[in-house]
């Protein structure tokens, strides 16, 4: 077999096993415990409460962050039904040299996301160096804090899960100590933490900043709602289970219960740290706010938590995407220290200024993406996914040259108009791509490129765990079989 057949087959992409999905529910939870305590989330409280008050920003990210999980857990179920990954399913709606474009954006913001939270620990790792033993020079701690991280995912998922399982208690206690310490510095600024508004805004202009709060905790994780299969298929899950919610109930309670409530309380430490010293870093305000072993042990949890973060939300998905590129020659460690030097290269400490408007854009290209994955996947598979041919070089993925138009009218269409509405690109840019995708598919490209699992619509033959299938692909051959 040529390298050319081959390329589509890293082993490294190839579908998981029943038997080979390691992360149990509870798991899964303690991920998203770790993956939810960042920058980003800090960012949008602190911003919010300077037109709303904090029970509204509270509104608008609960109900942003559960209309998102439950569209994670909609694109997860690729990982969980057919063990398929990101970058390797996005060959059904993009083709398979066309699924390499929106993987790469994805895997370089992932990247990026990498450098401004291994930056954002790493000052909180120099403070408490500088705290406890005088040594400062955040440039050091950033790589050698970045060198750990991509060791531990380098280890694999278990390694990641083995550090949640650690970190996530750590983080949640802290995070309590976190949060009354900086009330109680609210308090003595003669600030309600419930109350204070830095510049309230009544009418239209509350409701452009609320859904401005909704659509930015949703463009945080849209990244992660379009390349869920990543992560989600390594999550256990019963054979023969035919329910949709039972068989993804290892994701519903991380996507739907544990992030919303982690995303929404990290929202508000950063609302408080806004309203206490007027910055919505609770590094620089924990500095103000508490000193020696209290200090150390509130900043631990702030480099446990981006450590976390990074391991789960961006080093894998963006190593599984370069390795998807760079075909057998490429493993997952390759991949992940590739995201690594992205992450340093693009100098994330110059990134922070931009943070909510950059999500507003991730908003509305990623959400195209995802609102294509949703349209291929349900509306038009109906679940059911010739595997086999995702890993062939002139299978029906192929199309013309390895590309699905439709998909990528419609992503341009989509992510185009959402940059035009930033204000709620998310919602624009995943119902327009899907709609457009649908359309596309069904009434011309795929007329033209039929599609097995549509024509014959056969569980038996298309389907994954739930008819106790594990796909198996023979990696030396063009053929592929089932198990």
């Amino acid at each position: 077999m040529s390298k050319k057949d081959n390329y589509l087959q890293s082993p490294d992409l190839l579908p998981i096993r029943h038997g080979a999905k390691k992360v149990g529910t509870f798991g899964f939870a303690f991920i998203w415990v770790g993956m939810a305590v960042v920058l980003a989330a800090f960012a949008i409280g602190g911003s919010g409460v300077q037109s709303l008050p904090l029970s509204l920003v509270i509104l608008a990210t609960i109900i942003g962050c559960v209309i998102l999980g439950f569209l994670m857990t909609l694109t997860g179920d690729i990982g969980v039904e057919h063990g398929l990954s990101f970058p390797v399913y996005m060959r059904a709606p993009f083709g398979t040299v066309g699924t390499h474009i929106p993987s790469i954006v994805r895997g370089f913001v992932a990247s990026c996301w990498f450098g401004i939270n291994t930056f954002f620990g790493s000052t909180a790792m120099n403070a408490i160096l500088a705290t406890l033993v005088g040594f400062d020079n955040w440039f050091v701690c950033f790589l050698i804090f970045g060198t750990l991280q991509v060791v531990n995912t380098s280890l694999g998922i278990k390694a990641v899960e083995r550090f949640a399982d650690l970190a996530a208690p750590t983080i949640i206690i802290i995070s309590g100590w976190m949060y009354i310490t900086l009330s109680e510095q609210a308090l003595q600024q003669g600030r309600d933490v419930w109350a204070w508004v830095e510049s309230p805004v009544t009418g239209g202009a509350a409701f452009t900043a609320f859904m401005i709060v909704m659509m930015a905790n949703m463009g945080f994780w849209g990244t992660l709602a379009s390349d869920m299969p990543s992560l989600s298929r390594f999550i256990k899950a019963p054979k023969f289970e035919k329910n949709w919610f039972k068989r993804n109930k290892g994701q519903i309670v991380g996507n739907l219960i544990a992030h919303p409530l982690v995303q929404t309380f990290m929202v508000v430490i950063g609302a408080v740290s806004y309203i206490a010293v007027s910055n919505y870093d609770p590094v620089v305000a924990l500095q103000e706010a508490a000193t020696g072993v209290v200090l150390g042990m509130l900043l631990l949890m702030i480099v446990l938590a981006q450590w976390s973060t990074n391991t789960s939300a961006n080093l894998i998905p963006a190593a599984t995407i370069f390795s998807n590129v760079g075909g057998p020659k490429i493993p997952f460690w390759a991949g992940v220290v590739a995201a690594g030097i992205v992450g340093i290269v693009v100098q994330p400490w110059s990134l922070f200024d931009i943070i909510i408007p950059a999500l507003l854009i991730c908003a509305g290209i990623l959400s195209a993406i995802v609102g294509i994955l949703i349209s291929d996947y349900y509306l038009l598979r109906g679940r059911r996914v010739n595997v086999p041919d995702l890993y062939k070089n002139n299978g029906q993925f192929h199309y013309k040259g390895g590309i699905n138009i439709a998909g990528f009218l419609a992503w341009i269409i989509g992510g185009g108009l959402a940059l035009f509405f930033p204000n709620y690109a998310f919602i624009v840019g995943f119902f327009v791509g899907g709609i457009v995708y649908y359309f596309l598919a069904k009434y011309w490209w795929f007329k033209k490129y039929e599609q097995a699992e549509i024509i014959d619509p056969s569980d038996e033959k298309y389907l994954g765990i739930s008819v106790g299938r594990d796909w198996v692909i023979e990696e030396k051959k063009e053929d592929s079989t089932v198990a």
